[in-house]
């Protein structure tokens, strides 16, 4: 089974969504046969990497609502974050464009080390009040995951994996995602928003029972008149 994981590190409900499906996972019974891999969405992918104003006012900007409703709004958001251990910092996290922390990853990927990057980027963003547009931040963190540090500085200088976060992103349009974290389970089954883990291990039982169900119903009497690669076996008369 493969799950692929739309999501972006700047997104809160991505690192809330994370966390539930790995809930989830633990309590699947299968889950050592499952693949997740995350693709890349920006948020905003012509927000600058460096600003002045911090998120509260963005956000407050954003949806023309006050700087107190924003911050009320992330009071709440850092109480579901905690509901699944996770330690949200708003006040103190940094706003910036992602489209570097995406390149890194898929980086990350050819060299089988995406998850723990992943993981990294996200703390680093929502905890640890991390500046994950930078490049130094960036390095630093790729270190922490396993890579070597050397290359990803090369990675980062140019324009390197820049088509393949581009090719992410152009086939979340054509799957029709609005919004992330986006779920999609085999090619076949969405799931949209940082669902409740109870909504992800359903889905990983049906989807789990409906792959592995035989496709064909047998009408069969018998198994007489078959060849295989012993051979070709003759019924006998009756």
């Amino acid at each position: 089974m493969k799950i692929e994981v739309w999501s972006d590190y700047v997104c809160p409900f991505c690192y809330i969504g994370k966390r539930r499906l790995e809930q989830a996972l633990e309590q699947f019974d299968h889950a050592n046969e499952v693949e997740v891999e995350f693709k890349s969405f920006e948020l905003d992918p012509n927000f600058p990497k460096d600003t002045d104003k911090n998120i509260h006012q963005l956000i407050a900007s954003k949806y023309g609502i006050t700087e107190e409703q924003a911050r009320n709004n992330s009071v709440s958001l850092t109480q579901q974050a905690a509901a699944v251990g996770l330690d949200f910092r708003f006040d103190t996290s940094v706003p910036t464009n992602t489209f570097d922390a995406h390149r890194l990853t898929k980086f990350a990927q050819t060299k089988g080390k995406a998850a723990e990057l992943t993981e990294l980027l996200l703390k680093a963003h929502f905890t640890d009040s991390k500046h994950v547009g930078d490049e130094a931040t960036l390095l630093d963190l790729g270190e922490s995951a396993g890579l070597d540090r050397n290359e990803a500085a090369e990675v980062l200088k140019g324009e390197a994996y820049a088509k393949e976060v581009r090719m992410d992103e152009a086939e979340a349009r054509e799957i029709g995602v609005q919004g992330v974290p986006f779920f999609v389970i085999n090619r076949k089954y969405a799931i949209s928003g940082a669902q409740p883990p109870e909504v992800f291990r359903d889905a990983l039982e049906k989807v789990w029972q409906e792959e592995s169900r035989s496709p064909l119903t047998s009408l069969n009497t018998d198994q007489g008149m078959t060849c295989d690669e012993n051979g070709c076996e003759i019924p006998e008369e009756k």
